[in-house]
């Protein structure tokens, strides 16, 4: 009886000091494809694939809740609408891939405002292996035949720097299902260059945690003890871009030697929606997300994808 006891004690014990230690890391990564969508969809930004983790920096900022350092690697591909044989040379937009590094640092305010800042270092064209990737996926699912990549934009170096602001709307509420912030953000650089600006809302199918505390914009790690973490909601974000450049259509800035390049339409109006959800240690969501017209083409369209993510929170 005595042993029982013992062990009980110690089974308790154990598991109050692992579930009352705050998880301060969070790995994950993001796929993004627009076979999510639909199997007969496969253009435009065609794949993503990013890693990422994150950890809780130092903060001395009594307005501060906290702040988060992360670190990504990730691979963007782009095609045109049509990739059979018979259309390798007939194009509406560029074949091209983007690889990356990026670090950053995101600032979550008591107000349940956001401040989030990264930088990229990177290359398109060639150097991104977009082809070898695109074309050894296929293989493996089965898929059809990419062709058209010999007319691939050729080596640009990617230098980047992104920054994104978000406010809270109306005053918190710590038993609210739904709130309403206004954001922006802006990518300045050798591959993007734009700004946009739109209202994003959460829906809550359980109370919404704070914007400091939620998955919403990636601030999930905390130092404090957290016991049956649960949240799951819908959002939406309807947005204006204006772009002022964007390499993966119009070739490197600093050349002008890729076979197939076009003239962007500035004005595009977004769209994201969709679930996000996480439990205790997990985090999971997918998103659907519109993007208008890029640029001025024959056959060109607005075009949507899907977005995975799963992340988990680590000590």
């Amino acid at each position: 009886m005595e042993s029982k006891k013992a062990f009980f004690a110690f089974l308790i014990l154990t598991t109050t000091l692992t579930f009352g230690q705050g998880k301060t890391k969070e790995i994950g990564f993001i796929t993004d494809n627009d076979l999510y969508t639909s199997s007969k969809n496969d253009m435009y930004y065609t794949n993503g694939l990013e890693l990422f983790y994150r950890f809780l920096s130092k903060n001395n900022n009594e307005k501060i809740n906290k702040k988060i350092t992360e670190f990504r690697v990730g691979q963007y591909i782009y095609n045109p609408r049509y990739i059979n044989k018979e259309a390798a040379n007939d194009n509406n937009r560029p074949f091209t891939g983007y690889l990356f590094a990026e670090a950053g640092r995101s600032f979550f305010y008591q107000s349940e405002s956001v401040l989030k800042t990264d930088f990229q270092i990177g290359y398109m064209g060639p150097n991104a292996f977009g082809r070898e990737t695109q074309e050894s996926f296929h293989h493996v699912i089965g898929y059809k035949t990419v062709y058209g990549w010999e007319n691939q934009l050729h080596n640009a170096l990617g230098i980047q720097a992104h920054v994104l602001y978000s406010k809270k709307l109306f005053k918190s509420n710590p038993k609210e299902f739904i709130d309403l912030n206004f954001q922006s953000e802006a990518n300045l650089g050798t591959i993007f260059t734009g700004v946009s600006a739109g209202f994003l809302t959460r829906i809550g199918f359980k109370k919404l945690l704070p914007i400091y505390d939620s998955n919403l914009h990636d601030a999930s790690v905390n130092s404090q003890p957290q016991f049956n973490v649960r949240e799951f909601y819908f959002y939406a974000i309807p947005s204006i871009n204006y772009q002022f450049y964007d390499a993966t259509i119009e070739g490197s800035m600093f050349s002008n030697t890729s076979p197939v390049t076009f003239e962007l339409i500035p004005w595009r109006f977004n769209a994201e929606f969709g679930l996000k959800y996480r439990h205790n240690n997990f985090n999971l969501s997918y998103s659907f997300i519109y993007h208008g017209k890029e640029l001025e083409s024959h056959d060109m369209t607005g075009s949507f994808y899907g977005s995975i993510r799963l992340g988990y929170l680590l000590r």
